[in-house]
This record gives C-alpha cells, structure tokens and sequence, in this order.
C-alpha cells in the first residue's frame, strides 16, 4: 500500500513579514494540500519563538478550516503539560463540531518552549510526569466517560476526535502502544531515536477501540525545487535560519537583526552540528530526488504516513514544494 503524505506547517514568520503574513501563507499552503491530495496537515504548540506563528494552535486550526473543505487538519501537537485536559478537550471538541470529520489531535509532553516560558505558561518542570494521565483523562472526556464525576466537555463530549501521541523518544512510543494509538516520531528535527522508537512502538502494541495494528508516522523535512541549485540555496537559508534561530533563544540575546554573515558565523563556531543533526532526515532536490529519498525512508522505517515539513524561505518556493513532493510521491488531487 502506497505510503500517505501530510504536512506539518510550522507557520513560519519570514523575515520582514509578520504573523499576519504568516497565517496568509497557511491557508494558502493547505489549500494547495487539498488540491494535490495530501492526507492532513497540522499545527505544533511552540511558544517564545520569533520565527514561529503557531503558539495558539487550537485558533490557527479554526482559522485554515474556515478556508479549507476537506483536508483534516490538527496538532502535531498540543504539548499537553501546558493546558488543563479538560480545556484541551473542549477546544478541540468544538473544532470537531464545526469541522466535522476533519479534525486531529496529536499530543506531546515537551514543553514547546524554553525554561523561562515554561515558567510564564505555569508549568513546572515535573509537568510532565502526569502526561500518560492526562492523556487517558482527556481520551475520557472525548469518547463521553469522564473519569471525573460530574464533569463533561461541553463541547467534546462524545466527539471521538482521533488522538495521535507524538514523541522523540522511548516514551512516547511505549505510551502510544499501550494505549493503542497512532504514533509520530518527531524525526524532522529529532532524529537520534527513530528507529529504536518505533521498534519499541510495534513491538509492545496492545490493539485498542480506535487502532487493531501499529500506526506508524515520521517527520521529514522536504526542500524540493525545479532545479537542484535552488533546492540547495533553500538549505543554507534554512541552515541560517536555525543558527539564528538556536542563538537567538539565549537569555538576554536579540538575533533578529542578525545577517547572513553573522549567520554563518554562527555556523561555523559550533552550531553547525546541531542544526545538521536536526536536519539528518531531508528530502533535497527535483522531484525524482525528492521521490527517491522519501520512498527510501519511508521503506526504511515502515512507515504508514510521512509528516512532510517543507522550509523553503519563501511562501512561493514552499508551495512549489508542496506541489513537486505531491507529483513525486504520485498523489491524486482532489
């Protein structure tokens, strides 16, 4: 069976532009997923983060399903630590009774941010020891059986929006095959665990209501162009965007009117490893590139779905990769 291909869209604000023009380009990017006949695309919970839009993600999902008809759209994911389960299952509840049956909910326990916004979202470092709980006690309250008495979502009650727990390690792998659920490895910046994770995932599946075998999903990122120069210019802006980006979250440090040099820079004293290592799994080139190295990946792992996330700088080039990743992985628009 031919593997599924979704987005993940981190609703990128660009350089000189501002959310606004970030939320603009979301559209337009899912949009164009549903012409082509990309499965999904979601939304991640970030916070303090110059460059990305989709802090507010449950807003931003309302937002593209207002101009979309068909695609699903979710969160990949809600970092659940941050938010009462209750209210989650509430948000995402009325999402699904606006959007019937297009609406997902991918869970992590990251916290999406930096040690000093996890303290402005109240959050405390041991938030996340409670993450399988709130995952079954907002699973409860979706499918109509609050394990809290006289509490329901309202919305949310029996709406059955389909979960998905996401994760860069072990955890989250023996969580969602305990459970029963789908699960999406965060390999597009996360690579180091993949293939142990997803082993561990399939190994120790217990099949459940919602999924009789394992589910397998992995991010990789995609710099598809008409030309392999072009695909490659979009990766040095990408490899500076991160160093600035990496620099730029130190306590007391304001990286944004940093240039291109001081970019490279940046690259070149250290920070050069740990943004190629975010990048391990990429996608690079024409569209016969970007087939080969997605159908490589995908048999390497398995997988059922691949999350794509394409970061061209330009909301132009991402949409023609979008288009080109679409024609390469043969996917039939709608």
């Amino acid at each position: 069976m031919p593997v599924e291909l979704s987005i993940l869209d981190l609703a990128p604000i660009a350089r000189g532009q501002t959310a606004a023009d970030s939320f603009h380009a979301s559209v337009l990017l899912a949009q164009q997923a549903e012409r082509l006949g990309y499965k999904r695309v979601w939304y991640a919970e970030h916070h303090n983060m110059a460059t990305i839009a989709s802090s507010a993600t449950s807003v931003l999902i309302a937002h593209v399903a207002a101009h979309t008809d068909s695609i699903r759209l979710g969160a990949g994911g809600v970092m659940l630590p941050n938010h009462a389960p209750l209210v989650i299952a509430e948000q995402f509840g009325t999402l699904e009774a606006m959007h019937p049956g297009r609406i997902d909910l991918g869970l992590g326990r990251a916290p999406g941010a930096d040690q000093f916004t996890m303290l402005a979202l109240r959050r405390s470092a041991s938030s996340a020891a409670s993450f399988p709980d709130d995952v079954r006690e907002l699973q409860a309250y979706l499918i109509g059986h609050s394990v809290i008495p006289g509490v329901d979502a309202v919305p949310g009650k029996g709406s059955d929006v389909p979960l998905y727990i996401l994760g860069s390690s072990m955890f989250g792998a023996h969580l969602a095959a305990e459970l029963g659920l789908p699960y999406a490895f965060a390999s597009h910046f996360s690579p180091g665990l993949l293939d142990e994770a997803i082993a561990a995932y399939r190994d120790g599946f217990q099949p459940s209501a919602h999924l009789d075998r394992p589910y397998v999903m992995a991010g990789v990122n995609v710099l598809a162009a008409d030309t392999t120069e072009e695909a490659h210019a979009h990766l040095r802006t990408v490899r500076r965007t991160r160093a600035i980006g990496l620099y730029g979250r130190r306590p007391g440090v304001d990286s944004s009117n940093l240039t291109d040099e001081q970019a490279d820079q940046l690259l070149a004293a250290g920070l050069d490893v740990h943004v190629d290592e975010m990048l391990t799994f990429t996608a690079i080139g024409t569209s016969s590139d970007v087939r080969r190295y997605l159908t490589s990946f995908a048999d390497r792992i398995g997988a059922d779905e691949l999350i794509t996330a394409h970061y061209a700088p330009e909301i132009e080039a991402r949409l023609r990769s979008v288009e080109l990743a679409a024609q390469a992985m043969n996917l039939v628009a709608a």
